[in-house]
């Protein structure tokens, strides 16, 4: 059995928060490649100003081009309704057949709030789980959450140690504004197309 990493989110730019995500998960939860798709629209930011998905998907291209096992997956972008994950996750599912297993990646707070995500009881029967943490981040409170679902569903969720870093969209904003160097945030090569393309 192939296990598949999906990672979502808006990537509003793509920074090494979400690279180094996907990089530890595809190694603790066995994963054989993780993809990353931005959403079109997503439920929880409809209210919120959004780059145009074109430009979105071109710097996770360019964040993962050199990356092994990761990939840029324009999954959601082509689609014309609101991105729901389990939606996403049914037809990859589909679309991979039953040989392959997948594997949705996601961090402790959007985790500990999966019960009200749009047919949760779906996601958690039918697709495995990787949840990034950090020493002493809401751990005691992820680990009651884990234990909770996994006897309530029966769900396969592995805990990732990740080296997660505190970097926000906002925080890259404010950088570019003051005209302060992304570096340590993006990768060069999407602080380049940033710069070149004129955006935030």
């Amino acid at each position: 059995m192939k296990r598949i990493g999906i990672l979502g989110g808006t990537f509003d730019p793509v920074h090494y928060g979400h690279i180094g995500l996907a990089e530890d998960a595809r190694e603790q939860a066995g994963l054989s490649r993780v993809l990353l798709i931005p959403a079109k629209l997503q439920p929880f930011k409809l209210d919120k100003q959004v780059t145009c998905g074109a430009h979105r998907l071109a710097m996770v291209r360019l964040a993962v081009e050199d990356i092994p096992g990761l990939e840029a997956s324009d999954y959601e972008l082509k689609q014309e309704q609101i991105s729901y994950t389990y939606k996403t996750l049914r037809a990859i599912s589909a679309e991979m057949g039953e040989e392959t297993q997948l594997c949705f990646i996601t961090g402790t707070d959007a985790f500990l709030k999966i019960d009200k995500w749009k047919n949760a009881e779906e996601m958690l029967t039918s697709y495995s789980f990787a949840v990034g943490s950090r020493p002493g981040y809401k751990e005691m409170e992820l680990d009651r959450c884990i234990e909770r679902l996994k006897s309530v569903y029966n769900t396969d969720i592995v805990k990732i140690h990740n080296r997660r870093r505190d970097i926000s969209a906002t925080q890259i904003r404010e950088r570019l504004e003051s005209g302060k160097s992304l570096s340590g945030l993006v990768p060069e090569q999407v602080e380049r197309y940033i710069l070149i393309n004129g955006l935030y």
